[in-house]
Order: structure tokens, then C-alpha cells, then sequence
């Protein structure tokens, strides 16, 4: 393991001077403040600081997802992960971030630099810029429904898509339903993906034929029902599975728009069960993910990565909540 003396090796400076840029004194200059975090990062300062039992500093980063408000789908997320934290005794930060601050900051000297011990990722989309360096990541990072392959730093923990579209599917065969339409969330993102492949796989396990007029990729929005829901019905969907609850309640809105019933005259099924879905009128079958679970199992998985336990996966079990939106076929 790098020390301090070895950075200061090797930048050809004073012990003290890489002191005082890891704690970000003040007669420190701003670009030999971030060679001095890059060069540490790159020797594997950072993983050894992250694992010494005084820092107890942990980072929640959380991007394209709201979570201030008790019905708010990442609420449950940040709340579960900061109480088991606190249980820990560790100090948690809650930083939203955008693409530009990704551009701005490095992801391991920006952890460092603050003295962080390790983050929890949560709502990152494919493309952003960090997504490219937690592939080389020295610091204990999980990532909530993202993955990074051969990093043993790195872990990912979500909600098992296939068992949970999978469920819904079984429930619509069972009802009658053969003309069963997909309104995903967004492209670029990892979740999408599975969902879309777990929803082809769930048609495929119960002998059902897909029909590619009733996919389509939308945003994980209300408002994504009224671009799509039209051609549904026009190629004869019986039911809608959505990527989504929020999708779920504008494809219901549509529904009732277009002079249908739900579930009389079509089924709807969303994905998630965030406050809305036992609110709506009628209730809204859906797929239920634990998220305050979701939230401690990222603790408890950032906090073995810190101890040098190396975890690549776990997938917390979804269930089925049938409500008032699915029915028999007529």
C-alpha cells in the first residue's frame, strides 16, 4: 500500500506538502492539491484510507430522482440506507449531483479529497461520465440497479426484474390476457434493459407470442402513456405492463381519455408500488421493490466492501400487490 512519504516520492515534494493538499490546507495551490489526489488515487492511497476505522464518512450520490418527499420513489432508498448508517455510527452525505458536476470532479479524488470512505450510487443513467471510471475504481462503491464488471470494488444491488415481470405476466395469462402490452422507461438505462429482456423472457416462459407493435421505450413519466397508449389500443391490447407506476397512472388516465374502463375493458399493471399505486382510482396492481430494503442492503454492502469483502450482486425479491387495475378478459 502507497503512503504518504511514497507520494511525495514520487511527485518529488515534501511529506508535509502532500499533508497539507490531502487536507486541503489553505497555502496549497489548487492544481498541486489535485496531483497530489490523482497521483494517490492512482497508487491506492485511497483504498487503504478508506478502510482505517477512524473515517466513518460515508457518500450517497443520487441523480435523476426524486427523493426529498415522503412519496418520492428514492425517499424509502435514502432513508433506509442513512438508518442503518446511523446504526453504524457513520456519517452520511446526501449529494445530488448532474452531469456537469460528474465533468467537474473526479469520482475517487473527489471521494478522498472530502474523506469519504466509500459511496452508494444511486439513479445514474449509462452514459454519465462517472460510469466510465467506477469500471477503475479504487474506492468501495454500490451501485443501485447498475452494474460494473470485474471491479471487486464495486457491487451492485437492486430489485430481481425477471422473478417480478415474470409474476405479472402469470397473473395476466391466468385472467385470460394473450395481447399483453410493454410501455418501458427510458433507453440508455441498465434497469430498462432487464425489464425489457425480462418482459420478453415472461411472454416467452408462458407460450405467449410478442407482438412488436405493443413495445415501446418511453421515460419513466406519467406523460409517456399519451404518445403510446393510442397504437396499444388500436393493435388490440387487452392489458399494459408498465416499466413503472408513474407510467402506470398516465396509461390508466389515457385509458379512461380514450372512453376504456380499468379494468373492465383493459388491465393495467405498474412496476415499483410507491404511494400513488394504493391511491389511484382503481388501485393499481403492481410489481412492490423493498426500497427502504434496497437502502439497507446498499449499506450493508458498501460497509463490506469496506472491510475488503468482495460482493458482486444481490437482488432483494420483488411481490406481486394485486389491486383494482386487472381483470378477466371479457
Amino acid at each position: 500500500m502507497a503512503t504518504i512519504k511514497d507520494i511525495a516520492s514520487k511527485l518529488g515534494i515534501s511529506v508535509s506538502a502532500v499533508s497539507k493538499s490531502m487536507n486541503g490546507a489553505s497555502d496549497i495551490s489548487e492544481e498541486l492539491r489535485q496531483l497530489v489526489l490523482d497521483t494517490a488515487v492512482e497508487m491506492g492511497y485511497s483504498t487503504k484510507r478508506s478502510r482505517k476505522k477512524e473515517n466513518r464518512k460515508l457518500a450517497l450520490f443520487i441523480e435523476n430522482m426524486e427523493y426529498e418527499s415522503t412519496g418520492d420513489f428514492g425517499y424509502d432508498i435514502v432513508l433506509g440506507f442513512k438508518q442503518s448508517a446511523f446504526k453504524g455510527n457513520w456519517d452520511v452525505d446526501v449529494i445530488p449531483v448532474t452531469p456537469t458536476f460528474q465533468l467537474e470532479n473526479k469520482y475517487d479524488t473527489y471521494l478522498l479529497s472530502q474523506g469519504y470512505s466509500g459511496a452508494f450510487i444511486v439513479g445514474f443513467a449509462l452514459q454519465d461520465d462517472w460510469m466510465k471510471q467506477f469500471v477503475s475504481t479504487t474506492m468501495p462503491t454500490v451501485l443501485f440497479d447498475n452494474s460494473i464488471k470485474h471491479n471487486p470494488n464495486t457491487s451492485y444491488i437492486g430489485t430481481d426484474n425477471y422473478e417480478g415481470i415474470d409474476e405479472a405476466i402469470d397473473h395476466l395469462y391466468k385472467l385470460g390476457h394473450t395481447k399483453i402490452a410493454f410501455l418501458n422507461g427510458s433507453l440508455h438505462s441498465m434497469v430498462s434493459e432487464q425489464r425489457q429482456e425480462a418482459f420478453l423472457q415472461g411472454m416467452k416462459n408462458h407460450g405467449l407470442k410478442v407482438d412488436k407493435k405493443l413495445l415501446a421505450y418511453g421515460y419513466y413519466v406519467a406523460d409517456s402513456a399519451r404518445y403510446h397508449v393510442p397504437a396499444f389500443l388500436e393493435n388490440g391490447a387487452t392489458a399494459i405492463m408498465c416499466g413503472n407506476d408513474l407510467i402506470a397512472s398516465g396509461v390508466v388516465e389515457e385509458c379512461k381519455h380514450k372512453g376504456l374502463r380499468v379494468p373492465e375493458d383493459i388491465s393495467v399493471i405498474g412496476f415499483d408500488d410507491i404511494p400513488i399505486a394504493s391511491e389511484m382510482t382503481p388501485g393499481l396492481t403492481t410489481v412492490n421493490q423493498n426500497r427502504s430494503e434496497l437502502g439497507k442492503g446498499g449499506y450493508m454492502i458498501l460497509t463490506s466492501l469496506i472491510s475488503g469483502i468482495a460482493i458482486s450482486k444481490s437482488l432483494l425479491r420483488p411481490k406481486l400487490i394485486v389491486r383494482g387495475s386487472t381483470a378477466s378478459v371479457k
